[in-house]
Order: structure tokens, then sequence, then C-alpha cells
């Protein structure tokens, strides 16, 4: 979260470079730097479900039920329209359909962030590990774009436990959480490899900066600091914003509700008199 929250213009546009990383392995701060050395749109996955209307959440649940009903075709054709117009992309959904991605721009550079991976799973495991109560659907139902949301999770969790080679037939990220582990990780990161040509891929830690990025996508380094950004901070933040529009939905929601009754029972009462 907290990314590029760029939405495209120019649908002509084609993505040219995938930031392949999982989520949690800096890939605010890869969206941001790729966002400066292509000076076009970049798809960070987690932010735009949570800036775009219903319709595009809506539209990556409908690309992974496509994919796990092995309809390729549409598959293809859901994420084709979900990444049109973009320069980049980074995060999830778009990491977790990599097969996809480069059947769909064969040319793409590839950017592979690598994180230590207990520490990454310790960092998933306390974001995903939060199981919400039964009243959480319902107070983010009038939300547009968010009242998808556990509906997404629950597909990206789905995934992920078939990445790890994990067959239990469950979709809860609650069982991501019991199930999973450090080398799902390391299972995402050879899923990556096995896909993608030597050539068009970039092994980095994001602690080497602007060098190897700008290397590969030869582009000139930029005269400012690489944007390192905490990718936990930056969920965290956004989660104020998230908490702080629904409370103003659910008063407006309370505010005019309480506005028609009061008018309502004026009007009858006048009428009895």
């Amino acid at each position: 979260m907290g990314g590029v929250a760029s939405i495209p213009t120019d649908p002509s546009r084609r993505v040219e470079v995938i930031a392949a990383g999982y989520s949690r392995t800096g890939t605010v701060s890869t969206s941001l730097a790729l966002a400066k050395l292509l000076d076009g749109p970049v798809l960070h996955g987690g932010t735009q479900i949570l800036v775009r209307d219903d319709y595009y959440c809506q539209l990556w649940i409908k690309a992974y039920a496509a994919r796990h009903a092995g309809d390729k075709a549409q598959t293809l054709k859901l994420v084709r329209e979900a990444t049109a117009g973009f320069v980049a992309v980074a995060d999830l959904p778009p990491a977790d359909f990599i097969p996809e991605m480069m059947e769909l721009y064969p040319d793409a550079k590839v950017v592979l962030v690598s994180r230590d991976p207990q520490k990454w799973w310790d960092s998933i495991a306390a974001l995903s590990g939060y199981t919400a109560p039964w009243w959480f659907n319902v107070i983010m139902a009038p939300i547009p774009g968010w009242r998808w949301l556990p509906s997404y999770v629950s597909e990206y969790s789905r995934s992920t436990l078939k990445l790890a080679g994990l067959t239990e037939n469950t979709d809860s990220a609650a069982q991501l959480i019991k199930l999973g582990g450090p080398h799902i990780l390391e299972a995402h990161n050879e899923k990556v490899r096995s896909h993608v040509p030597r050539g068009q891929l970039l092994e980095m830690k994001l602690s080497e900066g602007w060098g190897p990025l700008c290397k590969f996508l030869n582009a000139p380094i930029p005269n400012e600091d690489f944007p390192f950004a905490n990718d936990g901070a930056a969920a965290d933040a956004y989660a104020v914003k998230v908490l702080t529009k629904v409370f103003l939905v659910w008063l407006g929601i309370f505010s005019t509700t309480g506005a028609v009754v009061y008018s309502g029972f004026w009007l009858w009462k006048h009428n009895m008199n």
C-alpha cells in the first residue's frame, strides 16, 4: 500500500517493466523508482485495489476465477484490461500473474527484489494473520471498491497456498498463516525465474539503490536519493485513511437516516394536528 496511485490516460502504452517481487519485498520503493525512471503511470497493485472503483477490484477477482477454472484466454483478457496503459507494474495482484504477464508483454524487463525470507514472513504473517470480525464486511459494504476486499484477499491467499505446494482445499487467509512459512517467498521467486528469460531478469536488493536498476533499464541515474519507503509504514498510513473514510461514510449514512426519520416524524405529527 501507499505506492503509486496513478491511473493511466493513454491505453496504448504497454508494460515495459514488471516488478515481480511478492508483497512486502520493497514494492512501494520499487514502484516509486520505476515511476521516476520511466516517466509514466505505474501500477502498484495494493494501492490500485484501494483507490479504484468496484469494477477494478472485481476485474482482478474475475482474473483469479478464470485462472482457477483453467480458462487461459479469459485470464489473459482480464489481466490485459487491468494493466492496460501502465508502463510498469509492482506488487500483487500483477506479481501473482507472472506467466500471464510474460505472455502479454514478452519484451518486458523483470525486476525481482530479494529479501530475507524469515523477515519477510514475519511481516506478511503480521499483516495476513488478522482475522476480521463478522461485522467488518458489513461496515465495508457501502464503500466503493473496498466492499470487494475480502474476496480479493481470499483469492490471493488461495493462490499463495497453491504456490507453496499446499493442496488443502481452503481459500482462507488464516489458513495461509497456519500452513505457510518463509519458503513461500523462495517458491514465488523460483516461479518468476522459471518464466522469465535470463537476459530479461534483474535480481537485486533495495540497498543497492539506483545503480543496478538504472544499468538494467539503460537509464541515467537520477540526481536524487533512491526512494526507500517502508512498506509496512505505508500500509499503516493507508489503513488510517481507510478507517477515516469508513467513519465519514457511515457518519453521512446515519446523519441522512436521522434527518429522514426526523422529517417523517415531524410531518406525521403536523398532519395529526
